[in-house]
């Protein structure tokens, strides 16, 4: 603990970090946050609210609350109540976190609740949530989904479970957020179940099952807006003839290569592998070259989230 309060305490502070990446930062976290909560609020009060089931974490959570409170407390909206659960939460992982990251949520918090009992309702909602819901499960997910990408990209969340997720996977860098998002939000899914429940049946599994689908659509979406469009393909290849295949490929499609050593475990002969990280639009064009360079050679195709560096992602964003 005092490691992570030291490193929370000393790492860089919010001024420090806008004053290093400038102000064009600030402006585009700010877009991110607006459109962001603009569509995830769609999601929330075009559809999810008046369905008869809810999304994972804790605007599920928030949802439920409010599904028993809006008759008695009709001023308390699920983006007040958002923040009520998301206080203590936030606290507890502050010195996980940093500062920085904090920051930026409690913005991404305070937008998006904003947007969900203020700035959306006035437009309406699906009035055939409650008798469509493999629709509205459907289009809350891609809204949602797409609303907490965007809040994702420049490194926020709109707190919450956002912030028991992103503490995961600060401690569990190889798990991907769709993959931790369906393990935390499982919970307030199966809750929904019983909150939903019809008066001859203890428990709704449809209310779940459409959970299950709104989760599974949002979280596809998330991974695919955050890892998809920077996506790349990285082609190891064994062969003889690697650096005339490493020379074609730089001369053709302009990337660079990398060459390696290997040995055979069966024969104990020394190779060379030659790894080349390229688009998806380049891939088929690097496996021509590669096959008429060596048609003997052995190619290996696998997918990286992302690459930074020339020619790839600016590390700075």
């Amino acid at each position: 603990m005092k490691l992570l309060k030291s490193r929370a305490l000393t790492g860089p502070g919010v001024l420090e970090y806008y004053h290093k990446y400038g102000w064009k930062a600030l402006v585009k976290d700010l877009l991110h946050d607006i459109l962001g909560s603009f569509l995830f609020a769609m999601g929330v009060v075009y559809f999810a609210e008046n369905a008869p089931f809810v999304p994972g974490g804790v605007t599920g959570m928030a949802m439920i609350i409010h599904h028993f409170t809006k008759a008695t407390l009709p001023g308390l909206g699920i983006g007040a109540i958002t923040l009520c659960i998301n206080i203590p939460v936030a606290l507890c992982t502050f010195f996980l976190l940093g500062r920085v990251f904090f920051f930026k949520s409690v913005k991404s918090m305070l937008f998006t609740a904003l947007f969900t009992d203020y700035l959306i309702k006035p437009f309406g909602f699906y009035p055939q949530a409650a008798t469509n819901p493999l629709l509205t499960a459907l289009f809350a997910g891609a809204l949602y989904g797409m609303g907490l990408a965007l809040i994702y990209m420049p490194g926020s969340s709109t707190g919450g479970s956002d912030f028991i997720i992103m503490s995961i996977r600060k401690l569990k860098p190889h798990l991907s957020i769709g993959t931790i998002s369906i393990a935390v939000d499982g919970s307030i899914i199966l809750l929904g179940g019983i909150v939903f429940r019809d008066e001859s049946a203890a428990y709704n599994i449809d209310a779940v099952l459409y959970g299950i689908l709104m989760t599974f659509v949002s979280t596809t979406i998330i991974d695919k807006l955050m890892y998809g469009s920077g996506s790349r393909r990285m082609l190891q290849v064994i062969s003889d003839k690697a650096q005339d295949i490493s020379k074609a490929v730089m001369e053709e499609i302009n990337r660079g290569a990398t060459l390696l050593d290997v040995k055979g475990a069966y024969t104990g002969q020394t190779h060379q592998m030659l790894m080349v990280v390229c688009s998806k639009v380049e891939v088929t064009h690097a496996r021509r070259i590669i096959n008429m360079v060596d048609p003997k050679a052995i190619i290996m195709l696998s997918t990286v989230d992302e690459a930074y560096g020339k020619g790839f992602l600016d590390p700075e964003e």
